[in-house]
């Protein structure tokens, strides 16, 4: 059966319209979802473990009757790693180091404290320090992440974070190894098998057991995101994250099962996840949809790719490779594919996404989990004014100024006259009494 995507064309009078209904999607939380986080923190603030323990056995099933049946040891990270295959390992431990050099690099780019002095001796720079503990959300339940794990602790670890505390729900206890050997691996300080609001609230709030954070990164469903926006401002967040996104820039030289299966890659995540081809070629474009044909029907995922294709999907065709990436930069995608020729060529054009992918061989898979760069991705259109996740969400900057005599006598009176102008007498006098003749 033909899958039932959206087709739609620069040239036609309807494409603006047709457009924007692709783009749609609202960010705001069910009321009810909103009401019942809202109860959720604020009775977690109130009572913690007592509060943490009664919604884990509610939520997750979990039979635990104290707190400390909910932390993860050390001992337990390691035995994850030692249980887990060979070959397993093998990726974990390769994935970690590929994602650890390149957030050393990050650091050593814009992650180092700098200063300087005036030719009067006054010294300005920036000290640049890292957060002192960061709580991590790794989703669990229908599925499983370990790659959310190395993209979170590890360059939480390279910025010098004292303490990474993950969270991560056990639904009826079953603990995954891989994400266990990750924490392993990532150098996690301290894990709980908890999830939902009432774990973002514990690491916001603090409990006698879950201690609390500077920050709190990492995706989750619906509660997550909204018990992360409401603890905003009492801690940091990354950010909240939408629907996965894929869009896949082709100028038809890919071979369209690549293309296809690239679709397919975002679209398993879940129903609500995009997928959208901008391509100038219109036999391509008939090439990638018999493609979808072809091979939906061995995907495991199929019913949930379906879903996703036929109701958020696209398939685009353009006047041009150039109003391609004009359009790009609407959409301000997640994951951007340039699959064509000579990716170079269009790389300088394109201004707003999450992470871009150049060249055929460069599948967004591979970004998701050992490329090196973080998957934790700003969705939405966010991406135009955002970043990815690294080494610069777990420091924070202090501004340094050093003031010499001599300097203080050329900024003193430029400080009083602004000072004066906005009617604040001390701040101007603060200034002045350090003038020579003026002093006090």
């Amino acid at each position: 059966m033909t899958v039932a995507i959206r087709q739609l064309a620069t040239t036609r009078a309807d494409f603006e319209a047709e457009f924007a209904r692709v783009l749609h999607w609202s960010a705001e939380t069910d009321a009810a979802i909103e009401q019942r986080v809202a109860d959720i923190l604020a009775d977690v603030e109130m009572r913690g473990d007592a509060a943490v323990l009664e919604y884990t056995q509610r939520f997750d099933g979990l039979a635990a009757k104290s707190m400390a049946e909910l932390e993860i040891t050390q001992d337990e990270l390691k035995a994850a790693l030692a249980q887990i295959t060979p070959a397993q390992r093998s990726a974990l431990e390769a994935a970690a180091a590929r994602v650890r050099d390149y957030h050393q690099r990050q650091l050593e780019a814009c992650g180092r404290s700098w200063s300087y002095r005036d030719a009067d001796g006054t010294l300005l720079g920036q000290k640049v320090t890292p957060l002192d503990r960061v709580g991590i959300y790794v989703p669990g339940g229908k599925a499983a992440y370990p790659s959310s794990v190395l993209m979170n602790a590890v360059p939480a670890h390279v910025a010098g974070v004292g303490e990474i505390i993950m969270v991560v729900p056990t639904p009826k206890g079953e603990r995954n190894a891989l994400v266990l050997a990750a924490a392993a691996v990532a150098g996690v300080s301290r894990a709980f098998t908890i999830g939902g609001a009432q774990a973002v609230g514990a690491l916001a709030h603090g409990t006698a057991t879950v201690p609390a954070v500077d920050k709190i990164t990492g995706p989750g469903n619906a509660y997550v995101a909204s018990a992360k926006r409401r603890v905003f401002g009492k801690v940091g967040i990354d950010m909240i994250a939408g629907p996965s996104e894929i869009l896949v820039l082709a100028d038809g030289s890919t071979p369209a099962d690549w293309v296809a299966m690239d679709l397919f890659s975002q679209a398993e995540h879940d129903e609500l996840a995009q997928s959208i081809l901008l391509c100038p070629d219109a036999d391509y474009i008939a090439r990638v949809l018999a493609a979808i044909d072809r091979l939906l029907p061995g995907m495991p995922r199929r019913d949930v790719i379906r879903a996703s294709l036929e109701g958020r999907g696209a398939l685009i065709h353009t006047r041009s490779m150039e109003e391609a990436c004009a359009i790009s930069n609407r959409i301000a995608p997640e994951h951007l594919e340039v699959s064509s020729r000579d990716p170079h060529r269009w790389e300088p054009l394109l201004r707003h996404a999450g992470a871009i992918f150049l060249g055929a061989y460069t599948s967004e898979s591979l970004g998701d989990y050992c490329a090196g760069p973080n998957h934790v991705l700003p969705t939405s259109g966010t991406a135009r004014f955002s970043s990815p996740l690294g080494v610069y969400d777990f420091q924070k900057r202090s501004s340094l100024i050093e003031v010499s005599e001599a300097g203080a006598q050329v900024l003193g009176p430029i400080a009083a006259e602004l000072a004066y102008g906005e009617g604040l007498q001390a701040h101007a006098q603060a200034a002045e009494f350090r003038l020579k003749g003026k002093q006090r």
